[in-house]
């Protein structure tokens, strides 16, 4: 055999054997592009603390983070690819399954009370029946958009019987203390701020038809980066426990986003704020179902549509959590 011959084989048993670890290392993504939102305090401690960024950095992985305003800006994001992981209610995660969004729910941050139904403090609305005929403030795609269809349900209305007005969740209150509308389908923090500092009235309340905090992850992401993402969980579910442990680190990282009062802060964190889940279980399971089978009711969700089986392709619980 030549030289030539000699360096030509060597060569390509080189080549062969590199190649996988060439793939590997193309197939890693250069970053994480991730979601924090002031309704998912959790995510707040993770990003204050540079918790991913600690984790990744050993494999040159960069953290991104982009501000969700709404379940419905995260799933904007998630379905067009510009985020990886993002931060939504269990209803608004199925409504854009059942839509088409290519996304997985796999990880509940908290159990919340954030959404009621609002109005001013001189406001005669003291039902949900009364709302008929009223201008509503409303985020559609979101966890209080879906309560308030279902609060309508509940008192025998529907959309049609009110005058939605879409704004985001900061513009919905805005426009409720301008007078610019007659109620409003809340969300905290801003929620909590029109009650401590407006004298706003939440005259219809019901915690357990708020679904859960979900951490939802693109499709393609968890097919092609399984591992990535158990390590995403792992890190979150720290950020969880430390969160549990230290309210008042939570709360100083949480004021020093938001930039609310004591008494904001303590109101969304303390009274409507649940930390002590993770694992997505029979009770969110139920909670999301309950919630799509009322907005089918409600017309919202075609009748032809089978919601109990989009829920189980939405939900992945396959993804490991640390048992410690």
């Amino acid at each position: 055999m030549t030289t030539l011959s000699r360096r030509l084989v060597t060569s390509l048993v080189l080549a062969t054997m590199l190649a996988p670890t060439a793939v590997m290392a193309a197939d890693k993504p250069k970053e994480i592009r991730i979601d924090w939102a002031t309704y998912n305090p959790v995510s707040i401690v993770l990003k204050q603390q540079g918790l991913l960024e600690k984790e990744f950095a050993k494999d040159g992985i960069g953290i991104v983070w982009v501000q969700s305003a709404g379940s419905n800006k995260a799933l904007e994001f998630l379905n067009a690819g510009s985020i990886d992981f993002g931060s939504t209610a269990g209803s608004a995660a199925l409504v854009a399954k059942i839509n088409g969004n290519p996304i997985k729910s796999i990880y509940v941050y908290s159990r919340p009370e954030w959404t009621a139904l609002v109005t001013t403090k001189d406001s005669k609305i003291a039902s949900v029946a009364d709302l008929k005929g009223k201008r509503v403030a409303v985020t559609r795609g979101t966890d209080p958009h879906i309560f308030l269809v279902r609060a309508l349900l509940g008192a025998g209305l529907s959309e049609n019987d009110i005058t939605p007005v879409l704004l985001q969740h900061a513009d919905g209150k805005a426009a409720l203390i301008r007078g610019d509308v007659d109620a409003w389908a809340g969300l905290d923090p801003m929620m909590a701020q029109a009650e401590v500092e407006e004298g706003a009235k939440l005259f219809y309340r019901k915690p357990e038809a708020n679904t859960w905090g979900i951490l939802n992850v693109r499709e393609g992401f968890l097919k092609e980066h399984p591992d990535l993402v158990r390590r995403v969980l792992a890190v979150y579910e720290d950020a969880r426990k430390y969160s549990l442990a230290h309210y008042d680190e939570l709360k100083q990282a949480f004021i020093g986003v938001t930039k609310l009062p004591d008494a904001v802060v303590d109101k969304q964190l303390k009274e409507r704020t649940e930390l002590t889940h993770s694992r997505i279980g029979t009770p969110q399971r139920d909670s999301i179902l309950a919630a799509g089978l009322a907005l089918q009711q409600a017309g919202v969700i075609q009748p032809s549509v089978d919601v109990k089986a989009v829920l189980d392709t939405l939900i992945d619980d396959q993804v490991p959590l640390p048992t410690n």
